[in-house]
């Protein structure tokens, strides 16, 4: 069986001084320097606390480290751009003095954030808001010249599971894909991945139909990142809380991977990178 019948062929991302090959998909690990986030808020809210996890994740296979500081996390209030940047130019410093060659994404919805992350380290910028939220990002990603994580999100983080509604969500988004990423390229803007936002402004149902249609959302022609890291579409199937849906969170990238994921985006490095080599037997 060709190895590209599930892997994204030939792809490659620039960070920084090093290519990501996308032949065999990647793990991003994720870093929340939040107070607040759904699984591990205030746990690494400190500069040694956020290095001993950082060297963790590398540890355990991490390609990229996504540092975050401001929850986005269903009911979420934004905070200013000014102390998200207090939250997260610290730890960007501290990670690249301490692991120089690890490619590093900033998660945010603010060009200055942004920015000053870039200024500071950062490789690639992973907006959930697909520049809905502050179209400066855009600017930002552009002169960069720097990958550019495009997800999708029905609403905000405050009212995104408000009662969300689709007539068919997997076309609903891939048509999203398709007329945000002609802007984007417009913008300059063609180093791209594609995020469906899982849990962002769905209900379980749309989720798991994203899920089984996650082929259907190849045919951009894009890389694929997924985050469905303990996320509730497997807390609320299992009944369980995040702390044990690790066995759950497992299973789904298992199945998102034959669907053609490209970047999981993830809690836990380890299960993670053992999953693709599980998957990757398939391919041989």
């Amino acid at each position: 069986m060709d190895k590209t019948t599930y892997f994204y062929p030939n792809k490659t991302l620039r960070l920084g001084d090093s290519l990501l090959d996308l032949s065999t998909p990647a793990v991003m690990g994720i870093l929340n320097v939040t107070p607040d986030s759904f699984f591990d808020g205030g746990n690494f809210s400190n500069i040694d606390a956020a290095l001993r996890h950082t060297e963790l994740l590398i540890s355990e296979g991490a390609d990229i480290i996504d540092i975050g500081g401001m929850s986005t996390k269903p009911g979420a209030i934004p905070i200013s751009p000014e102390e998200e940047l207090l939250r997260v130019i610290p730890v960007i410093e501290a990670i690249r003095k301490k692991f120089e060659n690890i490619p590093i994404s900033i998660d945010t919805v603010y060009g200055k954030v942004a920015q000053e992350s870039l200024n500071a380290g950062a490789n690639m910028i992973n907006d959930v808001s697909a520049g809905n939220m502050d179209p400066e990002i855009l600017a930002v990603a552009s002169n960069g010249k720097v990958p550019y994580v495009l997800m999708h999100m029905q609403g905000t983080p405050e009212t995104m599971q408000v009662e969300p509604q689709y007539t068919n969500v997997t076309k609903e988004v891939f048509d999203f894909f398709i007329a945000k990423v002609q802007t984007l390229n417009a913008r300059g803007i063609n180093d791209i991945i594609i995020d469906p936002g899982f849990g962002f402004g769905k209900t379980t149902e749309h989720n798991y139909l994203l899920a089984k249609n996650l082929d259907v959302l190849k045919q951009t022609g894009l890389p694929i990142m997924v985050g469905i890291s303990r996320k509730s579409m497997v807390c609320k199937v299992l009944k369980v809380n995040p702390e044990k849906a690790l066995n759950g969170s497992t299973a789904l990238h298992a199945i998102l991977l034959l669907k053609g994921a490209d970047i999981l985006r993830v809690h836990d490095v380890k299960e993670a990178k053992e999953v693709i080599k599980i998957v990757s037997q398939l391919a041989l």
